[in-house]
């Protein structure tokens, strides 16, 4: 019998490695870092997937939460890096709408670009813009199913008001996701036969 939760906790070793990061974050560049870093330690500990992400006041770079991949430990497909994140500023801020009046205008930097999961997520987050280091082609090179999205997936964020940067240190995001495929790191949930290319997306 289902006993009426669902519990998504961050791995043991995030609460310490936060302890000893700034509280603010200057420029995107350094957002994008630490949810490259909360990537590269995902898979360094063996506690998820290769994947990263921070909300952050986008005037002045206040972190607010972190998220990291739990799909394995926490059984459950739902539980990627933004929507971890998503959730957990959500209940920090106690509200279910980030974008909110009254409340400054918040971003997210995923490590990697959101899958067809996330990218539906972002709208209804509230957040205000989007950074992503790699691309979904990188996550499909190694194995992952993205799911299926529109080639203009961008633009339909940023006809809602949602200001997306791509490729911000996409090289070293990359990095952790060819490090996870070299360590033998499980690639869960594949369910496409081939995988498309950043030519047939933009056809």
């Amino acid at each position: 019998m289902c006993d009426g939760k669902l519990v998504l906790a961050l791995p043991e070793w995030v609460g310490p490695f936060l302890e000893k990061q700034d509280s603010v974050f200057k420029d995107i560049e350094d957002r994008m870092r630490l949810a490259i870093e909360l990537s590269r330690l995902n898979v360094e500990h063996e506690t998820g997937g290769p994947f990263g992400a921070g909300i952050f006041e986008r005037e002045g770079g206040k972190l607010i939460a972190v998220g990291v991949n739990v799909v394995l430990d926490a059984n459950c497909s739902l539980a990627h890096a933004e929507m971890v994140c998503i959730g957990l500023a959500q209940q920090k801020l106690k509200t279910f709408d980030l974008g909110a009046e009254n409340m400054p205008a918040y971003e997210l930097a995923s490590s990697t670009e959101p899958c067809a999961m996330c990218l539906g997520a972002i709208p209804w987050s509230g957040v205000r813009r989007l950074i992503c280091g790699a691309r979904g082609q990188d996550a499909c090179e190694i194995g992952f199913d993205e799911g299926v999205k529109v080639p203009d997936w961008a633009d339909t964020l940023e006809s809602r008001g949602i200001t997306v940067l791509q490729d911000v240190l996409r090289k070293e995001a990359r990095e952790v996701l060819i490090k996870y495929k070299e360590s033998g790191g499980l690639i869960y949930n594949g369910r496409q036969v081939t995988f498309p290319t950043e030519e047939s997306n933009q056809s």
